[in-house]
């Protein structure tokens, strides 16, 4: 099977079976997504969810969160993996939307990885969830999946090659909704110690399937 067809395959896969994918983070605006996404780094959506209804009740705009002293902010934060420097990001972060941006979320990658606790991954969420922006977020579970379905050659190691590689072959406007596809087959089925080959409908193209099960079998 050749990668294009493995692309078609997945992506009409996840277009009958998950049709409206979108983050699991709870949010009401730009700015509540930020935060969120800045929080879920190394912790679940589960945790973070759970967590930031407190948040946005106490610091729900740029304006209270940058006027928050850490002392302030770190109660609400603590039970989330990496709490101080998360607490000192998100003043940081408020603070250069107000003194930068007139304390609107920026929705260029460029202007957003400025931001203080916000890297390429986090920026690329943002654009691609608020704006529908054709951006690949790359995280542990993007990177999982899309090797073991041979998506991407076997060899790459970073999250960017990975990114790369995802937006040349995914249809533009495609790419906002399989970051999510990816996310969530990542999370539910394809898990990275015991994945859920039994009900995965994208055995076929598998090449972890092939591999690991069906030759080991």
């Amino acid at each position: 099977m050749t990668r294009k067809q493995r692309y078609r395959y997945a992506l009409d896969f996840f277009q009958t079976h998950i049709p409206e994918a979108e983050t699991e983070l709870i949010y009401d605006n730009p700015f509540q997504l930020l935060v969120a996404v800045i929080l879920s780094a190394q912790c679940t959506d589960k945790r973070v969810n759970q967590t930031t209804p407190a948040i946005f009740s106490r610091f729900g705009t740029p304006q209270k969160m940058a006027d928050a002293t850490f002392e302030e902010l770190f109660p609400y934060i603590k039970s989330i993996s990496y709490p101080n420097n998360k607490t000192k990001h998100l003043i940081g972060m408020a603070n250069m939307l107000i003194s930068d941006f007139q304390g609107e979320v920026p929705m260029t990658v460029q202007e957003l990885i400025k931001l203080p606790g916000v890297g390429r991954k986090t920026a690329n969420v943002i654009t691609s969830v608020v704006d529908e922006q054709p951006n690949m977020a790359v995280d542990t579970h993007v990177f999982r999946v899309s090797k073991r379905l041979g998506l991407v050659d076997q060899q790459l190691t970073t999250p960017l090659a990975v990114e790369k590689e995802l937006i040349k072959h995914i249809p533009k406007e495609l790419v906002h909704k399989a970051h999510h596809w990816l996310i969530l087959h990542g999370r539910y089925i394809c898990l990275a110690r015991n994945p859920k080959c039994g009900e995965c409908g994208l055995r076929e193209i598998c090449v972890y399937y092939k591999k690991q099960v069906v030759n080991k079998g």
